[in-house]
């Protein structure tokens, strides 16, 4: 299946298990891989044949940036299901999200969830 592939997209978020990070917040960065048919926009050069990635990545980063959870599994499933609810033209979708920094003493370039979902 074609993918359109929207990788280490940054934003500053207020989610986290431990109270400070829901104050303080931090960054963390999102990929998605969005499975659909592009045939139709490779040949006819339509946005309308295809999804407007512009738009995919506002409406990521109203969820990352205006929302707040704990898990970042939350934040990757309510990605996907947004996604997934907003652009029919989807018929499967990976997301990852990272958290860059965990609050502990633990030396790694992150923790990050990755789901993959199909449209219903």
């Amino acid at each position: 299946m074609d993918k359109i592939i929207m990788e280490k997209m940054e934003f500053y978020g207020y989610h986290g298990v431990f109270p400070e990070e829901r104050k303080l917040g931090q960054k963390f960065t999102v990929d998605t891989v969005l499975y659909l048919p592009l045939a139709s926009a490779g040949k006819s050069d339509d946005l309308n044949e295809t999804i407007n990635y512009a738009e995919v990545y506002e409406v990521i980063k109203k969820i990352m940036e205006q929302q707040s959870y704990e898990l970042i599994e939350t934040l990757a499933e309510k990605i996907a299901s947004t996604l997934l609810k907003t652009y029919t033209k989807i018929n499967e979708i990976t997301v990852k999200v990272t958290k860059p920094n965990p609050p502990f003493d633990i030396h790694f370039s992150g923790v990050a969830v990755e789901i993959h979902r199909k449209s219903v």
